[in-house]
């Protein structure tokens, strides 16, 4: 294993920076200070580099990240706009992520008032045959084992008062790049009577909570949108008002594998390259907005 690690702390900038390059089929990450809390004015950049050919896989163990104003933000390769993958914040765990291609990029974060705990880490490199972990979402039951390769299959169930959204069974499959990838993402269990769910059926609307009136403070969100298997499925919005940066739609199983969308300008069409879709809806504590629209269809 080797890596190169940087740790540089401006004083009168107040700015924190850390951080650095690692290279190796495994390792760790935590975040400056864990588990007593990441400092103020953090700006820390950490690179993964595997192998050519292979994906990067992150687990994480922990993660408590002042929701709302510090972030930890996930790139597709080198730390550039181009490459962004997602943004996380909050107190809940999230699931594993895995990269496309064998550069994962991880930034932190952190205004100059309130920290938390932070967050940390494994990231594990993989090959070709294996989907890998696709994790445990909150309230659910994985059995199947511990085996993620070509062929394998895990099975989900929820705890009692809660439902699945999703496919309750993913395969370990080789997609059109010879990859290995599971067939569907990961279910979640929601809550009975919560906003979101599984949609099936040639077509149809998704909008968020209460539209065409202002969707509601603290809101999450999840459709799953199921077409049938081998066809494609497109999303057209028709009305798109969060607010910028800190209300969003994560639009994932497309390509790029995920779209974040904020603001007030009306999305380009989405095309799913594969037979569903996950849209995940997240609001913050403050402002509320309309919120948005969207047609789906799926198609052969």
């Amino acid at each position: 294993l080797r890596r190169s690690i940087t740790f540089t702390f401006y004083n009168l900038g107040f700015i924190y920076t850390c951080g650095g390059t690692l290279k190796g089929r495994n390792g760790s990450i935590e975040s400056p200070g864990f588990p007593y809390g990441y400092p103020n004015g953090a700006n820390c950049t950490w690179v993964i580099i595997g192998e050519e050919g292979s994906r990067i896989q992150l687990i994480f163990l922990s993660f408590a990240i002042e929701e709302e104003y510090d972030f930890l933000s996930l790139y597709n390769g080198h730390p550039h706009p181009a490459n962004f993958r997602t943004r996380l914040t909050g107190f809940q765990v999230p699931p594993p992520v895995t990269s496309t291609g064998n550069v994962f990029s991880l930034r932190l974060t952190s205004d100059f008032a309130v920290s938390a705990h932070g967050f940390k880490l494994n990231y594990e490199e993989l090959h070709s045959t294996s989907c890998g972990n696709p994790g445990v979402p909150p309230k659910a039951v994985l059995s199947g084992g511990s085996r993620f390769g070509v062929g394998d299959r895990v099975q989900y169930s929820c705890v009692p008062g809660y439902v699945l959204d999703g496919h309750a069974t993913l395969t370990c499959i080789t997609n059109a790049g010879n990859t290995a990838v599971w067939d569907f993402p990961a279910p979640i269990c929601r809550a009975e009577d919560t906003c979101g769910g599984t949609v099936r059926g040639g077509s149809g609307v998704v909008t968020s909570p209460g539209y065409p009136g202002n969707y509601g403070n603290q809101a999450d969100c999840t459709w799953i949108v199921l077409a049938e298997p081998g066809d494609t499925i497109s999303v057209i919005f028709t009305d798109f008002q969060t607010e910028e940066k800190y209300d969003y739609l994560e639009v994932e199983g497309s390509e790029p594998p995920t779209i974040w969308l904020s603001g007030s300008n009306v999305p380009a069409p989405i095309v799913s390259n594969k037979n569903w879709l996950r849209l995940r809806f997240v609001t913050d504590g403050n402002h509320r907005y309309r919120g948005f629209s969207a047609h789906y269809q799926g198609k052969m």
